[in-house]
């Protein structure tokens, strides 16, 4: 029988931080980005996912968003160390999963979301939690939506 685990994405404060230090760094040297580099925009996070398991199938997503607005999920590959490199945009992956709430929707109306780029996101995470215990996301908040109004979580099958 298997069973099934839905993890949370956390928000990394302190791999935000370092991220959105080295965007003032450049910014009070004058100096540019290197060639290829992400630098974080003011509206993006960094959040993180620990996988307690390696052997899963993506099962669905929990969105909860608050109030209307827009949260868009980009995960990084596995070559990018944070703690060594600055992130290139070579290492995000695609599709991000994109889900937001309209202005008018009630407010117990599920958040929508592009249904095929999200369940291909879930497979690929699950794909990669075979290899990796951590994975990063860049999750960037627009038209309303802010990390206190957006909860997400993504559930697996668990392979026994």
């Amino acid at each position: 029988m298997s069973a099934e685990l839905e993890l949370s994405f956390r928000p990394d404060d302190q791999l935000t931080e370092v991220m959105r230090l080295r965007v003032q760094s450049l910014q009070q040297r004058d100096q540019k980005r290197q060639d290829g580099e992400r630098l974080l925009l003011p509206n993006e996070a960094v959040y993180r996912l620990d996988f307690s398991k390696q052997s899963l199938r993506f099962s669905h997503w929990t969105v909860r968003l608050a109030q209307a607005g827009r949260l868009t999920v980009t995960a990084t590959s596995q070559l990018w160390t944070p703690d060594l490199t600055n992130l290139m945009t070579r290492q995000l992956l695609e599709p991000a999963g994109v889900f937001w709430r309209a202005q008018g929707d009630a407010s117990d109306a599920p958040v929508q979301c592009y249904e095929a780029d999200a369940h291909e996101f879930g497979e690929r995470i699950a794909e990669l939690a075979k290899v990796r215990k951590v994975m990063y996301f860049l999750f960037a908040f627009a038209e309303g939506c802010s990390p206190e109004t957006a909860d997400c979580s993504i559930t697996f099958t668990v392979d026994s």
